[in-house]
């Protein structure tokens, strides 16, 4: 799983005209999920980005999550996150899950975060949205998660070591 992460002042979708989420401070998330993504890597993700401390203190250091900034968070998935431009200048998706998997893993994602006392707005997902932010920083992550390997093992989060 990929969620690029920006810190944002301000930030809406717009769906044929009609503003179908909007955040003021807070995180604009845009997620793509992989073919082989599970509940691990979405627990991994909602439970890293209401804590990442992205925002200034009172010393102007990054020392405080978006939680304790009171800020909210908006979420918009995006299949593009596993396009592979290697080769070519069309980009292949196929490491990306299929929509009706994929719709499924950000249904799922949306609801941890729901899960938590924060605000969280949210895209519509596999419609054409116009995403509208005011970058603050601009600071900006990519949280990337890979899915377990197979013959990956508990100790390891299902992760097999790579050398």
């Amino acid at each position: 799983m990929r969620a690029f992460v920006q810190r944002v002042t301000a930030a809406h979708v717009t769906v044929a005209g009609e503003t179908v989420a909007a955040i003021g401070p807070g995180l604009l998330v845009y997620v793509g999920f992989h073919r082989a993504d599970g509940s691990r890597e979405l627990a991994a993700v909602a439970e890293k980005i209401p804590v990442l401390r992205i925002f200034d203190d009172e010393a102007g250091k990054l020392n405080r999550s978006v939680a304790d900034s009171g800020g909210a968070i908006l979420v918009v998935s995006a299949f593009t996150l596993y396009g592979d431009a290697r080769r070519g200048r069309r980009p292949s998706f196929d490491h990306s899950a299929p929509a009706e998997r994929a719709r499924e893993l950000f249904e799922n994602f949306v609801d941890r975060l729901r899960g938590t006392a924060l605000s969280i707005a949210a895209g519509r997902f596999q419609e054409n949205m116009l995403v509208q932010s005011i970058n603050d920083g601009p600071v900006t992550l990519l949280l990337d998660v890979p899915p377990a390997e197979p013959g990956g093992t508990e100790e390891n989060g299902g992760v097999t070591p790579q050398g």
